[in-house]
């Protein structure tokens, strides 16, 4: 396995961990209220406010909405989703734009400071493999070649 592979699935799965540990946290966390959506209907996770604005929101329908904004409807499914497509595109030898590393990675150090103490800082370690890696398989063929020579 080249490096540039072995670095994008090592960010890969630091995405997959990250987004399925949060979403597992939360679903232990809040099992009641995740479970009271199937009883009241997928709409009560955040009801729709048609109205003038002038209900009161009550705890329960606050605790709904912080529910599905902290697990389906967080950063969660789509790291999971960029986790799989990284690791997908790995497999196939297609090189990932350093533009997706660095996006991540400002991203995670934004969302690390904003929420402090948390796992976001991790994700700073997977988009900096992804910029690695875009960097070397963007390298020429003799570049990698005269540096295997001088090793050896």
């Amino acid at each position: 396995m080249n490096d540039g592979k072995r670095l994008l699935r090592w960010a890969a799965a630091i995405m997959l961990v990250l987004g399925t540990g949060h979403l597992v946290l939360l679903t232990l966390d809040s099992w009641e209220d995740i479970t009271g959506w199937a009883d009241r209907g997928v709409w009560a996770a955040v009801p729709l406010g048609l109205g003038d604005g002038g209900d009161a929101q009550t705890v329960q329908s606050l605790q709904n909405k912080l529910t599905f904004w902290a697990g389906p409807g967080s950063f969660a499914v789509p790291l999971i989703l960029l986790g799989l497509l990284i690791w997908h595109l790995a497999g196939r030898g297609v090189a990932v734009p350093a533009v997706i590393g660095w996006g991540l990675a400002a991203w995670c150090l934004l969302g690390g400071i904003l929420l402090e103490p948390s796992p976001f800082f991790v994700g700073i370690v997977a988009g900096a493999l992804v910029i690695l890696a875009a960097r070397r398989n963007g390298r020429p063929a003799s570049a990698t070649a005269s540096s295997a020579e001088i090793r050896s």
